[in-house]
This record gives C-alpha cells, sequence and structure tokens, in this order.
C-alpha cells in the first residue's frame, strides 16, 4: 500500500468540496474578494489533509459571485501544499468543456499532485457557461453525453481517432500528457433524474448524487438505476461506486448548530434563488424542516451529523460521503472550526461503522 493510502476496510471516504460562491457574510455585511476566497479555499484544503480528510473538491462557475471558474488551476496550488489528500473538481462543467483540453489539465494535475487528481463531471446548475463558449442550451444533454464518452476514451487511449457532432474529428491524435494513475478516476455527478443515473450505469462509472435536502429515501430510485442499469450493462457491482454529497455545519450541540448556520444558509438560497429567478425567502420555520433528523440536511451535533451519515450508509452503501460546509458567506474561522470537529468526532465514528 502506498505512503498515505486508506486500507480498503477502513471506512468510506469522508470529504470536503467547495463552490467558492462569494457571499456577503448577513452578520456582518462585508465580502471577501475573489483572491481572498481562494486563499481561505487553499488553507481549508491544507487543513483537511492535515487532519485526515480523505477527499477535497472544487466546483466551477462562470460568474462574478463565484472566485473559481478553473478547478485544475485552484487543485493544483492545493497539490502543492498538501501530502496525501485527494484533489478533485465538484463539478467539471463537461458539457461547455473541450473534452480533450480538460484531459490534459486533469492529467497535468495528476502529475503535479503525484497521483492524487480526480474529476467529477457533471452538467452543472447554471447555464452560463454555454453561451459564454458558444453552445447553445437546446443541446443541453446531447453536448454532456458525446463529451463524456469522448472523455472516457481520451482516458483509455493515448492514441485516438474518433468523430462526432459538436467537436473537430480526432485523427490518430496523441493526448498527452498521460497521468500518474493508469486512468484518471471520474465520476459522474447526479441530481434527480433517473436516466443520469442510469447513464452513469450503463458506463461504469462511478456516481456522485447531489443531497441537498429532504429525505435521502427519495434518492433510492436513482441508486436503483444507477445498479440496474450498470449490471445490465455487464459492470461489476463492485465497480459502481457511490458518492454522496451534501451541505454541512457542525457545533458542540444541534441547537447550536441550527442557530449559527440559519443566517448563513438562509443567506445562500436568498442570493442563489435570486440568480435562479426566484423569489422563495427561507424563514426559520422552513430551516427547522429541513434540518430534522430525518433529512440530508447535515446541521447538527457530530453525533447527530455521524447518525446521519451512517443512516444513508444503511440505505445506499456508498463508498464516499463528502460535505459543502463554507456557504453562505461563512466566516473562514467557522470553517476551520467545523473541519477539525469533523475530523476529531464524526470521521472516526463513521470509518468505524462502515469499516468491513
Amino acid at each position: 500500500m502506498k505512503e498515505g493510502e486508506r486500507s480498503l476496510n477502513s471506512g468510506i471516504e469522508v470529504g470536503l468540496y467547495t463552490l467558492a460562491d462569494i457571499g456577503p457574510d448577513p452578520l456582518t455585511g462585508t465580502r471577501v474578494s475573489a483572491q481572498q476566497r481562494i486563499k481561505d479555499i487553499i488553507a481549508a484544503a491544507k487543513l483537511a489533509d492535515e487532519a485526515g480528510f480523505d477527499v477535497f473538491g472544487v466546483g466551477e462557475h462562470h460568474r462574478l459571485d463565484y472566485a473559481v471558474s478553473a478547478p485544475p488551476v485552484i487543485l493544483a496550488a492545493i497539490a502543492q501544499v498538501t501530502k496525501r489528500i485527494k484533489v478533485t473538481s465538484a463539478t467539471t462543467v463537461l458539457s461547455t468543456a473541450d473534452p480533450v483540453r480538460l484531459f490534459e489539465d486533469f492529467a497535468t494535475l495528476d502529475l503535479v499532485s503525484g497521483g492524487r487528481a480526480e474529476v467529477i463531471a457533471g452538467r452543472g446548475a447554471f447555464v452560463e457557461s454555454f453561451p459564454l463558449f458558444g453552445y447553445d442550451t437546446s443541446d443541453y444533454d446531447e453536448l454532456f453525453s458525446e463529451h463524456l464518452e469522448l472523455f472516457l476514451e481520451l482516458n483509455k487511449h493515448e492514441n485516438i481517432t474518433w468523430s462526432g457532432r459538436f467537436r473537430p474529428p480526432l485523427r490518430s491524435a496523441e493526448i498527452s500528457p498521460r497521468p500518474v494513475q493508469k486512468q484518471l478516476p471520474i465520476w459522474v455527478g447526479v441530481g434527480g433524474t433517473l436516466d443520469s443515473a442510469a447513464r452513469a450505469g450503463r458506463l461504469g462509472v462511478p456516481m456522485a448524487i447531489a443531497m441537498l435536502g429532504g429525505d435521502p429515501e427519495r434518492f433510492m430510485p436513482l441508486v436503483a438505476a444507477y445498479h440496474s442499469a450498470g449490471i445490465e450493462a455487464g459492470h461489476n457491482f463492485e465497480a459502481l461506486k457511490l458518492g454522496v454529497t451534501g451541505h454541512g455545519y457542525v457545533s458542540k450541540t444541534t441547537q447550536q448548530a441550527k442557530d449559527e448556520f440559519y443566517p448563513y444558509y438562509s443567506n445562500y438560497w436568498s442570493y442563489v434563488n435570486r440568480q435562479r429567478g426566484m423569489a422563495f425567502r427561507m424563514t426559520r420555520a422552513d430551516y427547522e424542516q429541513m434540518t430534522g433528523p430525518n433529512t440530508a440536511l447535515f446541521v447538527g451535533s457530530p453525533q447527530q451529523i455521524a447518525e446521519k451519515i451512517l443512516r444513508q450508509y444503511e440505505l445506499f452503501g456508498h463508498q464516499r460521503f463528502i460535505a459543502q460546509i463554507d456557504i453562505g458567506g461563512l466566516p473562514f474561522h467557522k470553517v476551520a472550526s467545523g473541519i477539525e470537529l469533523i475530523a476529531a468526532e464524526i470521521i472516526p465514528v463513521v470509518r468505524k461503522a462502515t469499516s468491513k
């Protein structure tokens, strides 16, 4: 076993991810610069690595209210200040990215990080990248399907001939550099559509489910569709890995966590919904319902959050859990405290309960 690797029987992987939103702190009204937000993200990843987390992800947006449009660049910076943590996109908007350029970027990241690079590919929650890079939103699904299939082929072959609808053909093209790993781990991020889950299963790639609220049981059809399609396509069940992602905040007690996080979480959804042209504002009553013990929102004491993770593990048997804990203008010192508390009081419990 290589230095830094965990044994396969040491429980599920636990990680963090960020979308790098630049929201105002609702308590002070201050807003950090994009430069400071990126510095804080790199510092959080370094803390997570030192604390024993398994993976750190960085999302992609092309808007002035988000700090990161180029995850491989930020992940390369993170790789230089960390030793063992895996570095991944969360997610890469594959529909509007050139698969060849993207593969080269992440293969380079794999070289820089010593074989720690991963990709979570998705279609994204916003569509600003379509006009930005000259794509039509009417091709939303077809673009993702074609780009994903090409990306998977690039991962397998250093010389490729290929043709498709949306990109110029490749004729005996050399795809360089090659990663340290035999192949880059490529996950597909899925929101709530059965077709997306089934596609990931047919391709035999790991699937990361965004569970941002409600009862986790409502995602069981997605997992069933993923496994059914994967097995029908001839893939081994063990190869069909699952990841669960979600929002979270931890404090010493559940009530303290809920009280501290409410201004930031309601603030987050206020500006996200405004970005989407929606007027919904989260009341405290809405928030109390969302943070209930049987929901997918991970806000509470270490014990309650561990119980939620393990309840989901009983439902899905997933191999990875990653949480977003830095949203809504939350100041960095609170993010750092959360990292330390998760590492000290949640990860050991979860790993012990899920170890083989």
